[in-house]
């Protein structure tokens, strides 16, 4: 039943060789596995290198030195060498899935092919050992060759298991440049609403790597197979019709960068300025994201669309609005180019663009008799402005001669 290419050769790192040779030498079959075999045959640098084998995990901690329990009850050792961890997992079965998402127990197994048999997609299904050969049973290496997403089995089989495998379905989609095959697609469609069960850290992984991927436009899947509703129903009614279609070809326009993408990905929320930015904060934070994104996408979303002015005395009065913090953000989105050389030229000349940059502080205010609180903030607040008009006037002496005009 096995399909062994003995003529494929696949360069492997030496730690990687030496593990799976220092199993061979005591009596177990090893080979490289998954997402490494896949990449390197697409000749793309896996991320890391994991190793499936015959030993139990027992028997592969007695082997070498320096081991981590980093998934034992799953059959998962690190061993680590050199200062790098290398995952060695035991072939298995997995038990009955519960939850959409973990099997409820897992069994260990001599057989290669029962524990390819589980896996996700042909393409990451397949193993490779440096003396045998490549081992697929599925056809990976065809659905390589034709750029297909191809479960292993049955599709309604591999996403009752794992609901988060529709999402990498789309995700390996868009990072390989591939189509998902019809079946595969079908599958998606039908057990979408099981996507619920998944934590939203683990979608918002998904979703990160699809948007910053060469291929964003595959985000389009998301919502054409009915995903984005289980897990963003607001967005769900705002891709109809040509608001969607220009949020696809927006995302294509867009560097590869998670804060630029994701405003854009969510810019078809819609609504008022001043909503967007509330309502784009609150998907950002269903998503589980850090405050830092949350802060930066949802600020950046309420002054997306803002035209920038040539006027020099206007844009640093934009500037100021926006915040200094996100305004290169907004140059990259729009790609203003003019505006950006403005940019260039009011930092190039120090222009003041905060209070803090003023000449004077609230010390040399309240030294002068004003009390601290509301007035002292908008004294500084109108001092700004005034600087932001003139930008000579930021000298202590200037700015303190201006405070009776100002009063």
């Amino acid at each position: 039943m096995e399909d062994i290419t003995k003529e494929l050769k696949i360069h492997l790192p030496s730690q990687v060789e030496y593990i799976i040779e220092k199993l061979s030498e005591h009596g177990y079959e090893a080979y490289a596995v998954g997402g490494c075999v896949r990449d390197t045959m697409l000749h793309r640098e896996p991320g890391d290198w994991d190793i499936t084998t015959s030993a139990f995990p027992d028997q592969v901690k007695q082997i070498f030195r320096r081991t981590i329990d980093t998934g034992i009850a799953h059959g998962t050792v690190t061993v680590m060498l050199g200062g790098c961890g290398y995952e060695v997992t035991t072939y298995r079965i997995d038990g009955e899935y519960e939850d959409g998402r973990h099997p409820k127990s897992v069994k260990f197994t001599l057989k290669l092919e029962e524990d390819l048999k589980r896996r996700d997609f042909t393409i990451n299904a397949m193993a490779y050992h440096p003396k045998h050969g490549l081992v697929d049973l599925f056809d990976g290496v065809g659905d390589l060759k034709y750029g297909m997403i191809r479960c292993v089995g049955e599709a309604k089989d591999r996403f009752m298991e794992d609901a988060l495998r529709m999402m990498r379905a789309i995700r390996f989609a868009a990072q390989l440049g591939f189509e998902i095959e019809d079946q595969t697609q079908e599958a998606i469609r039908t057990l979408a609403p099981n996507l619920c069960k998944v934590s939203k850290e683990r979608i918002q992984s998904e979703l990160t790597k699809l948007l910053l991927s060469p291929n964003p436009q595959t985000a389009e899947k998301l919502f054409s197979l009915g995903l984005i509703r289980q897990v963003l129903p607001e967005l769900a009614d705002g891709f109809d019709g040509m608001e969607g279609r220009r949020m696809i070809e927006r995302l294509c326009e867009t560097e590869a960068d998670s804060i630029l993408r994701y405003t854009v990905f969510l810019s078809i929320l819609g609504a008022s300025q001043e909503n967007r930015r509330v309502r784009t904060e609150k998907l950002l934070r269903e998503l589980k994201f850090d405050n830092h994104t949350i802060e930066y996408v949802s600020r950046l979303s309420e002054h997306q669309y803002d035209k920038l002015s040539m006027d020099k005395t206007t844009l640093r009065r934009q500037i100021v609005k926006m915040g200094e913090d996100i305004f290169p953000y907004l140059l990259r989105l729009q790609k203003a180019e003019e505006a950006e050389q403005l940019y260039k030229g009011i930092k190039k000349a120090g222009d003041c663009l905060s209070v803090r940059e003023l000449a004077v502080n609230g010390k040399d205010l309240v030294d002068m008799g004003i009390k601290p609180g509301k007035e002292l903030g908008n004294i500084l607040n109108k001092l700004l402005y005034l600087v932001l008009e003139k930008p000579e006037y930021n000298t202590k002496e200037k700015l303190l001669s201006e405070l009776k005009n100002i009063r």
